[in-house]
Parts: structure tokens; C-alpha cells; sequence
């Protein structure tokens, strides 16, 4: 997983690679990444590994068609969550994150929210 923020401050571009599949990327409005930072719950587990590395996000990826997160619906579930984003110009992208994953997401979220305008505040 990787994440870029645009220069606005309202939006975050996630590209994600997945075992067997073509990297896949949609903008993230902020007030998706303000909701996800309230309710991920932080790593309690010392011993938790970090994911391997993510896919690099380039200029292209920024340019393309890419389509935007409309809203999220998360579910919990034993060892990692569910994550189905409703997006606006594809169907709906269902991710599942190992607790891995969640814990690098959150603390992306978290580095980029200094960047990203809250309107709901």
C-alpha cells in the first residue's frame, strides 16, 4: 500500500497491490481518512510484523481516470477488516487488511492528516 496526498489538501490517492492481482488505485476524499483515524484501532501487539513494501505511486497514477471512494463500510473481523469502498465510477472494491496492513494504513492516515483538510471539524 501506498498513499500520495494532493496539493489542495482534500484528497489522498491509495494504490494498493494485491497477491495474484493488478495494483489498484482510488482517491480517498478527506473525509474518509478523518472517519478511518477516528475508528482504526491502533496495534497493541508488539510483536506485529510490518507488510512487505507497497507499489510506488507515480505522476501517471495521478493523471489517469482514477476513480474517487464515495464512502467506506468496514467490518471487523478475527486477525483483520474488511474494507468496502463505494466508488464512483467502477463498482464497489472490497479490501481485507491483515492487522499488518490496518496498523501501516493507520499510521499513513495518521502522517497525511496533518496535509488533508477536515471539513467536518
Amino acid at each position: 500500500m501506498a498513499m500520495s496526498c494532493d496539493r489542495v489538501g482534500n484528497l489522498l490517492l491509495a494504490k494498493f497491490s494485491a497477491q495474484g492481482a493488478n495494483d489498484t488505485c482510488f482517491v480517498i476524499p478527506a473525509s474518509i481518512v478523518f472517519f478511518l483515524l477516528k475508528n482504526l484501532p491502533p496495534n497493541q501487539d508488539p510483536s506485529l510484523q510490518p507488510p512487505p513494501p507497497g507499489p510506488q505511486i507515480t505522476q501517471w497514477d495521478w493523471d489517469a481516470n482514477v476513480p474517487r471512494a464515495l464512502t467506506v463500510n468496514c467490518k471487523v473481523q478475527p486477525g483483520k477488516i474488511s474494507m468496502t469502498f463505494n466508488l464512483d465510477i467502477k463498482p464497489d472494491l472490497t479490501l481485507v487488511l491483515d492487522r499488518g496492513n490496518v496498523e501501516l494504513m493507520r499510521q499513513i492516515l495518521h502522517a497525511y492528516s496533518q496535509d488533508l483538510i477536515d471539513l467536518d471539524e
